[in-house]
């Protein structure tokens, strides 16, 4: 019988990997997303096809309302920044969502937590990425050890809570390697900050370039519809 995991799925490129290897290394994938105030739901549209693929057990899309405080650029009324060189991304940028991953491991725990098991997803990375403090390993083991203390399960010795974030050390290259290698259709997924109606990238937010430099290292073609005159 296959272990239950709960996976955190925004449908971007890297919590779509996340979910496929998930997939791949047997667990029933328990996929959960978050209504949380964005500035765009296309996500959840993503999300939704994304859990669909890996062929996960159910999807649960919970509603939070992080507007309430603001403070970043993807839940107030901040301008996404654009045209930032990529190479340059060494401050925390204001689409940070302050304390953003803290509350949805924490969601995920407790989901964990009644599903009897001891596997949480995530698809957080520590090198090409915006500089997040909540991507970084350090954070993922002070949460670790934090949730084995918090629960019942966890008192009781009933679950031994593991934040599993395989991709934390890759490179956004090799990211869309490994997302190929396990059969991620990029088509599905949306990374951008700030996309259009349709769901078309805007090409020139710090997610859009991150991504579109990984597949062009990668060697790998591009799905993404961009706007015109970005990559």
């Amino acid at each position: 019988m296959s272990e239950p995991a709960v996976v955190l799925l925004s449908g971007g490129l890297d919590s779509a990997t996340v979910a496929a290897l998930a997939a791949r290394g047997g667990f029933d994938i328990h996929a959960l997303s978050f209504r949380y105030g964005q500035r765009h739901a296309l996500e959840l549209d993503a999300a939704a096809k994304v859990a669909a693929h890996v062929g996960a057990v159910e999807h649960r899309i919970v509603d939070i309302d992080l507007r309430s405080f603001g403070g970043s650029a993807l839940t107030g009324d901040i301008p996404v920044p654009k045209g930032r060189s990529v190479d340059a991304l060494a401050d925390i940028p204001v689409t940070y969502v302050p304390a953003r991953n803290t509350i949805f491991l924490s969601f995920a725990l407790a989901f964990a937590e009644v599903l009897g098991s001891s596997d949480v997803f995530i698809g957080v990375n520590a090198l090409d990425y915006s500089g997040y403090p909540d991507c970084r390993p350090e954070f993922l083991a002070a949460f670790e050890v934090m949730a084995r203390l918090a629960t019942k399960a966890g008192v009781e010795g009933t679950q031994h809570l593991r934040i599993l974030a395989p991709l934390v050390d890759m490179t956004k290259a090799d990211i869309i390697r490994t997302a190929r290698g396990v059969g991620v259709d990029f088509a599905m997924t949306l990374s951008c900050y700030d996309p259009a109606a349709d769901g078309g990238a805007c090409g020139s937010c710090d997610a859009c370039q991150l991504r579109a430099r990984g597949f062009t290292e990668a060697g790998i073609a591009d799905p993404t519809r961009y706007a015109a005159g970005t990559p």
